[in-house]
């Protein structure tokens, strides 16, 4: 794998939101990140003023030591300087926040459902759909603002997206039937109640379906013309938490335009291939898809971790008797699935020379 050629020095980059779950993964991947030096973190007023490592109620392993003595900013432009920022803020404080920051000349890489469905905010996975980034230029035209937003989609969206992507390329899906298990990470911290949780399932996330359902054609879409163009197919799917720590498992039944065996998915995955300026960003793992022909994996507990928690899995891959082909897709949710996924919108842009410095 040939070198990418990233930015000459580090640049700073803050984290909003940084003492959540989701904040903290921000912080975890950083640490030592050859492109990006952590310089800021901010959060809700609460906090703002404390040191970092004083403040947070850190959950994973060992809290990264320069991160600790941070001191919390506000999530204020004023107050943050950085002009790449993560946001793992909630939807709510997202949507009147992270448009402050672009305003400001910041590029926001944002983790909230606030502005993902817009029709100038790109909605990326970058093995999956990195055209779709020159949106931005659009946004930047008709939001009069220097800086931007660049969202990646729900975590479940992720795992099914990277799975659907090579079979949508090679045959043209029609019919999507999605069943999410979801892991209790994707509820932040504290999270689900152990009495609510333990030896029980769910059958509903707020606002987790509708995320689903809109989300995969937009990114399965194309940019052309200056706008995006969502894909046609039709997504229907159920979502449910179940008591595993983390990873998302996504079980997927998908009609296409034309008869597709089970046999022609499993190559088509099998020999799907990203680009080269993706494969070799310092988050990407050496494979964003892997299949496997285990009768009874993918599992989270023994996959959930494959390429650094980079990798979505695949398996179960079979004939469906109502459509064309069934299968299991499982990625991890707060790695692929929320910060490394903006970690890796922020490197190919890095690469490309379009962050702001």
């Amino acid at each position: 794998m040939s070198a990418v050629s990233g930015p000459r020095q580090r640049l700073p980059v803050a984290v909003l939101g940084a003492t959540g779950a989701v904040g903290q993964t921000f912080v975890r991947l950083l640490a030592g990140h050859p492109w990006f030096e952590l310089a800021e973190v901010a959060a809700s007023e609460r906090s703002a003023g404390r040191r970092y490592g004083g403040a947070v109620h850190w959950i994973e392993g060992s809290m990264p030591a320069p991160a600790a003595g941070l001191e919390i900013l506000p999530c204020d432009p004023a107050a943050v300087r950085s002009r790449v920022v993560f946001c793992a803020l909630d939807a709510a404080a997202a949507a009147e926040i992270e448009p402050l920051f672009a305003q400001s000349g910041a590029l926001v890489f944002s983790n909230a459902k606030s502005y993902r469905m817009d029709a100038d905010v790109p909605l990326v996975i970058p093995e999956v759909n990195a055209a779709h980034l020159g949106i931005l230029a659009v946004q930047r035209e008709r939001r009069g603002w220097p800086g931007g937003i660049v969202t990646n989609a729900n975590c479940a969206a992720i795992v099914a997206t990277v799975a659907l992507a090579p079979l949508h390329a090679a045959f043209g899906l029609d019919r999507v039937f999605v069943t999410t298990m979801q892991a209790v990470s994707g509820a932040g911290y504290p999270g689900v109640a152990a009495l609510d949780i333990l030896g029980n399932v769910i059958p509903w996330i707020a606002d987790e379906e509708p995320k689903i359902e809109g989300e995969l054609p937009k990114m399965l879409g194309r940019f052309e013309a200056g706008s995006l163009v969502a894909a046609g197919f039709r997504v229907s799917a159920h979502a449910n938490r179940v008591p595993v720590e983390h990873g998302h498992t996504v079980c997927l039944t998908v009609g296409f335009e034309r008869r597709v065996t089970s046999a022609e998915c499993i190559a088509a995955l099998d020999s799907w291939t990203v680009p080269e300026e993706i494969r070799a960003l310092p988050s990407s793992p050496a494979r964003a898809l892997v299949v496997t022909h285990s009768a009874d994996r993918p599992q989270p507990r023994r996959d959930v971790n494959e390429g650094g928690g980079m990798t979505v899995l695949v398996g179960r891959v079979r004939p469906d008797p109502l459509l064309d082909v069934r299968m299991v897709a499982l990625g991890h949710n707060t790695i692929r699935g929320a910060a490394g996924a903006s970690l890796l919108n922020a490197e190919l842009l890095a690469a490309r020379g379009q962050l702001p410095s």
